[in-house]
């Protein structure tokens, strides 16, 4: 078996506002593995300024990964712990070069076009009237959850878009999330979350900044409003960690959120993924999975992995169509739901290195 990567830069359709800035474009890789007449593909997607793999080595372990692919798949994941969205990458090639087909990693009702995945409408952070189209375009679109990125304009117009949501469609019609992406200061949260909750929202994602354990569990604990984690997940790598480090195992007890949200690219894959949903399920904590700006390769693996999870909440998959330049793939966005249409066929050619 032979393996080679490649990078690829993904071009947003118009510019994409979070916490951390506006997105224009999104780097990616690409692993292939060739075996005989057969290929594997999978998608190693870095995310920078969040992944905890967003370090100067990440080609540098790739290559290394490319030498050493011989090797035996639980050694290389555990060697490549520090780098998740490499270990997902490598676990979706392995699937695919193993697969009757290279796209279809995991036969379901979802790929033979059966069912769906119920997912959430994202709204991206702008001005105000930009954010206010995107809803309406949502809600028109036929979603029943709305998640709102929240942190990029000021706090009181943000309140006043959830206000005009709630005057049309009360919390049985349309469920509201919000993400604040860790913009909120931690003397302030609470108060906030206070006003939120007059909406009735369903969840908020990160209100503070990952890495304030003690000050995440006191929100929690307080919060009128359920408490995601996200980025919080980033970089706790074991369940049971060296000495002075927090684990997986350890920061759920702690923390006690009510939700975690899982990004496989960021939190290790399907094997990284697993494992705080069986710790997450132990304490009574509930889970959902979203993608992290993938291109359809790696959203591909993600959605058809989540079905088999048989979990009936609203998923973070419908950023598919962000891209200019994405490849042409079965998944479609219809009134809220992911599907497979397996009628499209996958298009999947990368230019010349």
């Amino acid at each position: 078996m032979k393996a080679v990567y490649q990078k690829y830069l993904l071009n947003f359709k118009q510019a994409s506002g979070t916490s951390r800035g506006v997105l224009q474009t999104k780097e990616t890789f690409f692993i292939k593995l060739l075996e005989g007449d057969k290929m594997g593909i999978g998608e190693c997607a870095i995310f920078r300024g969040l992944s905890i793999d967003d370090r100067p080595d990440y080609v540098e372990k790739l290559k290394w990964l490319c030498d050493n692919i011989h090797r035996n798949l639980d050694e290389l994941l555990v060697d490549l712990t520090e780098f998740p969205s490499i270990q997902f990458g490598l676990e979706q090639a392995i699937l695919s070069l193993k697969s009757k087909d290279s796209f279809e990693l995991f036969p379901s009702k979802f790929t033979k076009s059966e069912d769906a995945i119920l997912i959430n409408g994202l709204i991206w952070m702008g001005n105000e009237a930009f954010m206010k189209q995107q809803i309406s375009d949502k809600l028109k679109a036929g979603f029943s959850t709305i998640k709102m990125k929240i942190g990029a304009i000021d706090f009181d117009s943000e309140l006043l878009l959830l206000k005009s949501i709630r005057q049309d469609f009360s919390s049985k019609e349309v469920e509201l999330r919000v993400d604040a992406n860790g913009a909120f200061n931690p003397l302030e949260a609470l108060e906030k979350l206070k006003m939120l909750s007059q909406f009735e929202i369903h969840s908020i994602e990160q209100p503070i900044r990952q890495g304030q354990i003690n000050e995440m569990a006191e929100l929690c604990s307080r919060s009128p409003i359920p408490i995601a984690l996200d980025e919080e997940l980033i970089g706790v790598f074991n369940i049971t960690p060296p000495a002075g480090r927090a684990g997986k195992q350890e920061l759920l007890q702690i923390i006690k959120p009510q939700y975690i949200i899982l990004k496989p690219s960021l939190v290790g894959g399907f094997k990284g993924s697993s494992a705080w949903i069986q710790l997450a399920e132990k304490q009574k904590i509930g889970w959902w999975i979203t993608s992290a700006l993938e291109s359809n390769i790696g959203l591909n693996a993600i959605a058809q992995w989540t079905y088999t999870l048989n979990n009936k909440m609203p998923q973070g998959l419908g950023t598919g169509g962000l891209y200019t330049n994405n490849f042409e793939s079965p998944l479609e966005v219809e009134k809220g739901h992911l599907l497979y249409n397996n009628t499209k066929k996958w298009n999947f050619n990368l230019p010349s290195s």
